[in-house]
């Protein structure tokens, strides 16, 4: 990892779960399944067909990103910026999926306006999350509960990864089973391990009832 930036990507990595967040940007592990291939796909459509200029809005796809004093930096999906006497900034972030009970898309989406808003010296307000299986945009809100976790993901974030130390897996269905990384993981047969201290203290009781 580069130690002055984190990608904006690791902030979603993290949020989903912290060890797949070190899989990927400590340890370099990837592995595609059905869900990130069909992401792909979806990215590569959004380039070709969202570009150059409409109903008095220019589009920008795929725009390098970065907000150096809060380290990060990326790649927006879309941004939007609109035509008129006050121009609006708008970043747009597609997901294949559907909206989620975590924030982490939305984490994901503000650091981009926080990138933007570094870049071009505005303040955007909003954004907004497009979803393939619903074919809808949600809108997200850039307010101050917002901007805070992000920050405070950041932060944690740029701790997880220069730590160097991948956490140990926790198993939970829901997020474990539909993980690309699942077989490299194994949070079913590691997540089951005790810690050595707990085998030491196990061991340590069972030598005490052997001597009484």
């Amino acid at each position: 990892m580069d130690q002055d930036f984190i990608p904006l990507s690791a902030l979603q990595h993290f949020l989903y779960c912290p060890r797949q967040c070190a899989l990927i940007h400590t340890e370099r592990l990837w592995a595609e399944n059905q869900q990130t291939a069909e992401g792909l796909l979806m990215h590569d459509r959004v380039d070709k067909i969202h570009s150059g200029r409409r109903r008095g809005v220019r589009t920008a796809c795929a725009l390098p990103i970065v907000n150096p004093a809060l380290g990060i930096s990326g790649v927006a999906d879309v941004v939007e910026f609109s035509d008129g006497s006050c121009p609006n900034v708008f970043p747009v972030e597609y997901k294949r999926g559907r909206k989620k009970a975590h924030r982490a898309d939305e984490v994901q989406l503000c650091a981009q306006a926080l990138c933007l808003e570094a870049m071009l010296d505005v303040s955007i307000p909003e954004g907004a999350l497009f979803y393939g299986l619903t074919r809808r945009r949600v809108a997200v809100l850039f307010d101050q509960e917002l901007r805070n976790l992000t920050c405070e993901i950041i932060s944690a974030t740029r701790e997880l990864l220069l730590s160097g130390k991948t956490p140990l897996p926790q198993y939970l269905p829901k997020r474990c089973d539909s993980c690309s990384l699942f077989d490299l993981c194994q949070p079913r047969l590691l997540g089951r391990r005790k810690p050595v201290s707990d085998w030491l203290t196990e061991q340590t009781k069972e030598e005490s009832c052997g001597d009484n």
